[in-house]
């Protein structure tokens, strides 16, 4: 490991000088990929160089410490600096893992109601408003494709991007089947109902990134209508495009124009067939979507909302926390965190 530290060390400096030469913005797409290698390998370089001082602080510590009046302090001053020499460690090692290439990519969400009736859709507006809350914390934009509404105001199916730098790192971790334990407005007796929603998360792919034929394309225009006929649309501007090789059916009807329907549409479908083919390579036996959605049978999930309790639970890692009004109001951040910990920890433990 030392020696790729080192490596990676010599690569830095190299890319420093570089970037100090004159000429280094004569091709500013060639630069732009150099101050990004150089930005990812700056937090390496830092921990190893912090890490070799450790080192070298407790090489001097201990030839001190045969002096009686420095020994004492000496012996302080080494077990601290090898306390720090193993953190500093520790996160080399998570440092030098391999970086998902999309996770600083936007994403496409998708939602949909799953087992439940009326409050699986209830239920899926609630996870909607939970993560268009923790994209407006983190600074991120929420841009909406698809929004199919019911007379209750819950939701059928919301598909939408958000966008902002290094939102997949964090939202890959929602995938998956999200159940409820509440009593449902709708319940007269009090009795607490299960129910599910579906959540996938997909790096926003630009059409440019994946290689579409037009010609396996169809079209299809229709008019945009909210719950129970509201906000119909006089015109034809919502689209449906279907991938006739791989079934795949996309659609958006947010923007009033057709041709930003159709780019949207584009988009998605290109973060679709991105997935797919990043699944085969993969040589998975079902693509990430499957995987991650799961068919939103009840005791399929990732994580489970009681409200009656006032908990959350992720049963990926056994935390639970009893928040859940904060939760639902966006505060993400400790459950995510958590989350890419434990990644972290099983990706070094294979690495191993």
């Amino acid at each position: 490991m030392l020696d790729k530290l080192a490596a990676v060390a010599n690569r830095y400096e190299e890319l420093c000088a570089k970037s100090e030469q004159p000429d280094f913005y004569a091709d500013p797409k060639k630069a732009a990929a150099l101050l990004r290698e150089k930005n990812d390998l700056e937090p390496i370089v830092e921990a190893f160089l912090a890490y070799k001082a450790a080192l070298q602080e407790m090489q001097d510590a201990q030839e001190l410490m045969g002096d009686p009046e420095m020994k004492e302090f000496c012996q302080q001053t080494f077990i601290t600096a090898k306390q720090s020499s193993e953190d500093l460690f520790r996160q080399l090692q998570i440092l030098l893992l391999p970086k998902d290439p999309n996770d600083e990519k936007s994403v496409i969400v998708e939602i949909r109601g799953g087992v439940g009736g009326e409050e699986s859709a209830l239920f899926a507006h609630s996870l909607f408003r939970m993560y268009s809350m923790y994209a407006a914390q983190k600074g991120w934009r929420i841009e909406l494709l698809n929004y199919n509404e019911t007379e209750l105001g819950g939701v059928k199916e919301a598909d939408f991007v958000i966008n902002g730098h290094g939102a997949y790192s964090r939202m890959k971790y929602e995938s998956g089947v999200h159940r409820v334990q509440r009593v449902p407005e709708t319940e007269s007796g009090g009795r607490v109902h299960t129910s599910t929603a579906t959540v996938a998360v997909l790096p926003e792919m630009e059409e440019a990134s994946v290689q579409i034929d037009p010609a396996d394309i169809e079209m299809q225009v229709y008019r945009a209508s909210g719950a129970g006929g509201q906000h119909v649309n006089k015109t034809s501007s919502a689209v449906r495009l279907i991938h006739k090789p791989s079934g795949i059916v996309v659609a958006c009807q947010e923007e009033r124009s057709q041709l930003q329907n159709r780019e949207k549409c584009m988009r998605m479908l290109a973060s679709k067939l991105y997935e797919i083919e990043q699944a085969r390579l993969d040589s998975e036996v079902t693509g990430m979507r499957r995987s991650q959605v799961g068919t939103g049978m009840r005791n399929e999930r990732i994580r489970t909302y009681n409200f009656p309790q006032g908990r959350v639970t992720d049963h990926r890692i056994g935390l639970t926390l009893y928040k859940i009004d904060a939760v639902m109001d966006g505060a993400l951040d400790e459950i995510i965190d958590a989350l890419a910990t434990a990644d972290q920890a099983e990706k070094l433990k294979n690495a191993q």
